[in-house]
């Protein structure tokens, strides 16, 4: 009976223990700085802050539950956001060709968006088809990318001339009804959050919902038996590589619409590192073959809170990255003890 019972609680958090520790840390900030923490628009600014690490951390996870990993993420993010930046400026400037500022704006984003992807397909061909070891290609695109992004910015800042355009985009949403703060102005949900909330699901439908999501669950837990299988593995693991690629150059569009420039050395720095963190925490097996996108987003949370903590209690912001780091070995080991 006992035995019993401790199987249930086992299965219990191997299913939601992501979700038992997001209540728990989110109690504690609650109780120790409930004034702050607990207003909308402390609450909304912490998903803000974290949608560009939860858009790519969605197809992160992807990625490795097919069996890769991609660690290229924030080198292809300052990439792509600094050639789409650098056409957004050209096409506003006198030589654009009489493209408005709105289109402008829209077709320089969405070629940031388009070379993400871009970067992703070139990563998985590395993989795939040039049977490089996922760990050295995009070891290569971190190092390759970034470089090529401090070559456009000559090692400085791209501002973007978006003007209004962009700052409507990056400052706007959709209102909540009935939530407003202190000042009574009402609480605005930044097109940035929606984009990860329909990223996240976007994700999880196509996980448990379609063909692909099934043949990344078998190609990562056994490559072999998915090839006798009939699956091409080969091109799913094409897909997940333009997936998480587009993810990052989703994600570089809403941090230029958020800042309005581009950093070539700052810009995604360690993002590959805040990703990997959400997903293994979020309960994904870096073994491959088992994960969820949903519990991806609740990890990208508790890492907002993780940091939120850290900042308010007077921790040194050089801590932040050695804390990401221990968490993501205890979550390592804490599926190997599942195991």
């Amino acid at each position: 009976m006992n035995r019993s019972l401790g199987m249930k609680v086992v299965d219990f958090l191997e299913r939601y223990g992501v979700l038992v520790a997001f209540v728990l840390l989110f109690a504690v900030n609650a109780v120790w700085q409930g004034e702050v923490f607990l207003k909308p628009e402390s609450l909304r600014n912490l998903l803000n802050q974290n949608a560009a690490i939860g858009i790519v951390a969605v197809g992160m996870t992807l990625v490795i539950i097919a069996g890769g990993i991609d660690l290229s993420v924030g080198a292809v993010l300052a990439f792509s956001s600094a050639v789409g930046v650098l056409l957004l400026n050209r096409l506003v400037g006198e030589e654009g060709g009489g493209f408005s500022e709105t289109a402008a704006v829209w077709i320089g984003l969405g070629t940031g968006v388009l070379v993400g992807a871009g970067c992703g397909l070139l990563n998985g061909g590395l993989v795939v088809l040039g049977r490089i070891p996922p760990f050295i290609a995009t070891l290569a695109g971190l190092v390759g990318f970034r470089s090529v992004a401090l070559a456009l910015a000559e090692g400085g800042e791209i501002r973007a001339s978006g003007g209004e355009v962009l700052q409507s985009i990056g400052r706007g949403g959709v209102p909540l009804p009935g939530v407003e703060t202190a000042n009574g102005r009402p609480i605005i949900v930044f097109w940035s959050i929606l984009l990860l909330v329909a990223t996240t699901i976007a994700g999880q439908l196509l996980l448990s919902r379609t063909r692909l999501g099934r043949h990344l669950v078998a190609v990562g837990s056994n490559e072999v038996a998915a090839r006798y299988s009939g699956i091409a593995v080969g091109r799913v693991r094409l897909w997940s590589y333009l997936i998480v690629g587009l993810c990052a150059g989703l994600a570089g569009l809403s941090q230029i619409a958020r800042m309005g420039a581009v950093s070539s050395s700052q810009f995604g720095l360690y993002l590959e590192l805040d990703a990997i963190a959400a997903v293994v925490i979020g309960g994904t097996s870096m073994a491959g073959g088992r994960g969820r996108v949903w519990g991806t987003f609740v990890g990208v949370l508790i890492l907002g809170m993780i940091n939120q903590m850290l900042v308010t209690s007077g921790f040194e912001v050089y801590w932040q990255g050695f804390v990401k780091g221990v968490i993501i070995v205890l979550a390592v080991l804490v599926q190997r003890g599942r195991k």
